[in-house]
């Protein structure tokens, strides 16, 4: 069985002579027609269970991936509980040792800043970021402005109903 780029690309071949031969049809271009309709129509559709079936598998992927990342939520939540029963019980007995293990505290610290606003400007830092109002352009460009460097590309996607 010939593959769908094979399919169309004798579809192609087959209007373009036709075109060539403006409008004829010989019995064996409409024989050949007819069976690159049947191939195409087969091929389509076993490309269509494809996609069916890979879409379903992606499904699958999305809720496994769910159900992994709620385990791992919950493993974070257990070992973020036991730490702190640990730095617990270090604050309230003391450092220890058990085996190879010791278990201290060491003394770390960070700022927190109630109110940036407020800050004089040179504790600041301001992050500008630049994008293209495209609704803006496509609107514009639409109502027959031009403006360089910018155009509407038109893409055709696959529709299946």
């Amino acid at each position: 069985m010939k593959t769908l780029y094979e399919i169309t690309t004798q579809q192609r071949e087959l209007i373009a002579e036709i075109e060539w031969l403006e409008g004829e049809i010989t019995p064996e271009m409409e024989q050949s027609l007819a069976i690159t309709k049947q191939e195409l129509e087969t091929k389509s559709m076993a490309y269509l269970e494809v996609i069916n079936r890979k879409g379903a598998f992606d499904s699958l992927i999305d809720n496994e991936i769910k159900r992994l990342q709620a385990i791992k939520k919950q493993n974070g939540n257990i070992t973020s509980r036991l730490k702190e029963n640990l730095l617990n019980a270090v604050k309230t007995f003391g450092e220890f040792t058990i085996g190879t293990h010791k278990f201290t505290t060491r003394k770390s610290s960070s700022v927190e800043v109630e109110d940036v606003n407020g800050l004089p400007n040179e504790f600041k830092v301001v992050k500008v970021t630049e994008q293209a109002d495209k609704m803006a352009l496509k609107k514009a460009i639409q109502e027959g402005k031009e403006i360089k460097g910018v155009f509407i590309v038109e893409h055709f996607n696959l529709a299946i109903k």
